[in-house]
């Protein structure tokens, strides 16, 4: 239960940001016994229950943080436990069935059941000590049973000629759209979430979601229900044990939970246990904070691709590195941006700027400061694995994450941004050259292509982890698919390949950490595949130029012949070094420099190493990456016009 209890820590460390968000999108921290809906109807009242307004919500700012039992927090099926005070209109409205409404089909029996419900758990909340005058307010509102007419008059929710709740609108002209279709996934107005403004005289807060007080009343009301108390697992002490687990732990229709036994009849525990509270005890408020942690964690600072979702956080809720991004993240854009063009393609300059953040970030957390990683996905919508897991100190963290940066670096150019042209007003992206790590992310469709399957991606980022956060070594059979898919440049866009090749770089270079390949050109290096490579850059260079100069836009031979240049390199060489006669002639005297330098690589060749024609290995790609690079940098009327992506 180590998990649990770091997440518990980590709440208790972070309350001051209970309720707080940077924008109304973004998932809070939130309160126990509290949970997020996204609302599309805002009704205002004063504190006698009267109506005073309503609106549609916009879906930026939709989400809601509501009051929920255990129940009704991870509630699901066709017969929903309602929430004690913001909920959908079927819960809420007396004269939900008068207009049609359908509820859902685990109240077909009994339709009133769902208001009686709701209505049964707000008055025993405005009974109680623990009341609340909003929650009071909107008791005497919901007993008129006038909701759905209300909304209906002010033209909030529409009806057909019959007084029915319209389940869609025929009218296709986008203008005539009410607003509550826009917001609605389904259009259907009768799904629709109400939350609360209760105005009151002296009180600024009339927003529900945002009353601390509100939050604070429910909470001891509801801690005050639960009467069975069992020894908690993460405490060691007697608490109120919790009957239900949250779920919505990835996202806002997350279903799948990390602890669950409501089967009884099936296999969860059956013949280890009789009860699940022997197979497993934790107390209501401990697993409440855990999971609300959890969560907030992961829509805060956490990777998510579909099911799968990974997170690094320091117990204390200090800032530290993501694991799962590049070095680009880590710097940062105002680092990337200012820096100058020996900064980005030198190991040094690297090296320092990290060791600079790096040391940023000891100072804030301290060397013995608790981090955990942790992994989560999930086979079936309801249960939920801990893929990965570990808990570090915080500088074995921060070592481990400079030196996967620092060993795994090369130079790239896929990141990006928007931005608005000065003259003609209109966006266009703009491509950072950075050195530094790829991301997880980004070294699985290196390796697998964009469209790369889920579980492949999953699987691909899941083995990546360990080599970041254990410093375990690369798996082989990734850096040589990353290898063979970059030799096939036919197969991609440009953008793509010039991205796979420099992936391709760093994980081969990371593989083979004890070469100490440098990311500039290394002009005595004399092994065959990294000659090869230079040889290969240096015809492309030729070829690229003298198209540029005609303004024929093709792919150049060396483009085409690179998969075949990679397997028989001495053969495809003089095939290539023929194709190039043409482009010298057009070039002429321009060329001179680029082709005393073919002979010169050439010159360095072992003979016996230039006639043979075996495979080349990943190394080549180095060299043809530097040697493509260094003829880059040196400009002037010989250098060919590489513009780039703009």
């Amino acid at each position: 239960m180590s998990w649990i209890q770091k997440l518990y820590e980590t709440y208790e460390n972070c309350r001051p940001m209970i309720g707080a968000g940077s924008d109304d999108n973004e998932v809070p921290l939130l309160p126990i016994c509290h949970t997020t809906q996204k609302a599309q109807i805002e009704i205002a009242i004063d504190q006698e229950g009267n109506f005073i307004r309503a609106r549609v919500v916009p879906k930026e700012e939709a989400r809601t943080i509501v009051p929920c039992t255990e129940t009704s927090g991870g509630r699901t099926g066709s017969k929903p436990e309602t929430h004690p005070f913001c909920d959908k209109l079927q819960y809420i409205a007396g004269d939900f069935l008068d207009y049609g409404g359908k509820v859902t089909s685990g109240y077909a029996k009994n339709p009133r059941e769902p208001h009686e419900r709701y209505k049964e758990i707000l008055r025993k909340w405005s009974e109680s000590e623990y009341f609340h005058p909003k929650a009071n307010a909107v008791l005497k509102y919901i007993e008129k049973g006038n909701v759905i007419k209300d909304l209906v008059e002010h033209q909030i929710l529409w009806v057909d000629t019959n007084g029915r709740l319209l389940k869609k609108w025929d009218n296709k002209t986008e203008e005539d759209i009410p607003e509550i279709f826009k917001v609605l996934s389904n259009s259907d107005q009768a799904d629709a979430f109400v939350r609360w403004i209760v105005e009151i005289p002296n009180n600024p807060q009339a927003a529900v979601w945002n009353d601390s007080s509100l939050f604070e009343s429910w909470i001891r009301y509801y801690s005050a229900t639960k009467e069975d108390s069992a020894l908690c697992y993460v405490t060691g002490t007697e608490l109120p044990v919790a009957d239900q687990h949250p779920a919505k732990l990835r996202n806002d229709g997350d279903k799948a939970k990390l602890i669950s036994s409501n089967d009884t009849s099936g296999f969860t525990f059956r013949g280890r246990f009789s009860t699940a509270e022997q197979a497993c005890g934790v107390g209501f408020e401990v697993t409440q904070k855990a999971h609300n942690a959890l969560r907030w964690l992961i829509s805060r600072q956490g990777y998510r691709r579909g099911d799968q979702a990974i997170v690094a956080w320091a117990v204390s809720g200090k800032e530290i590195p993501d694991p799962m991004t590049d070095t680009f993240s880590i710097l940062g854009m105002d680092v990337m941006e200012s820096d100058s063009e020996t900064f980005i393609s030198t190991a040094q300059e690297l090296a320092l700027r990290l060791n600079k953040k790096i040391a940023g970030y000891s100072a804030e957390i301290g060397e013995t400061t608790g981090i955990v990683v942790m992994g989560l996905d999930s086979a079936t919508p309801g249960r939920m694995s801990i893929s990965f897991y570990r808990e570090l100190t915080g500088s074995d963290f921060l070592e481990r994450i400079e030196n996967w940066h620092k060993t795994c670096c090369w130079i790239h150019d896929y990141r990006s941004k928007e931005i608005i042209d000065t003259q003609t007003g209109k966006k266009r992206r703009v491509y950072f050259r950075f050195a530094g790590a790829p991301a997880p992310y980004d070294i699985a469709e290196a390796a697998y292509g964009n469209k790369v399957d889920d579980k492949l991606r999953k699987a691909t980022v899941e083995r990546i982890l360990p080599c970041i956060v254990d410093g375990q070594k690369l798996p082989r059979d990734l850096v040589e698919v990353t290898v063979r898919r970059a030799v096939n440049r036919v197969g991609m866009e440009e953008w793509e390949w010039n991205k796979t090749l420099s992936i391709a770089c760093a994980l081969y270079k990371k593989y083979h950490e004890k070469e100490d390949f440098d990311m500039a050109l290394d002009e005595n290096r004399n092994t065959r595949d990294y000659l090869y490579g230079r040889l290969l850059a240096l015809a492309d260079s030729i070829e690229e130029w003298a198209l540029n100069e005609s303004g024929e836009k093709r792919q150049t031979n060396v483009a085409r012949l690179m998969q075949r240049f990679a397997e028989h390199p001495y053969t495809t060489w003089r095939t290539l070094e023929l194709a190039l006669g043409p482009y010298k002639a057009r070039l002429g005297a321009k060329v001179v420099k680029r082709l005393q330098l073919i002979s010169e690589v050439t010159a360095m060749f072992n003979p016996d190493d230039f006639i043979d024609d075996k495979k080349l290995n990943g190394e080549f790609l180095l060299g043809y990456h530097c040697q493509r690079e260094a003829l880059r940098k040196k400009g002037g009327e010989e250098e060919p016009n590489q513009s780039k992506i703009s």
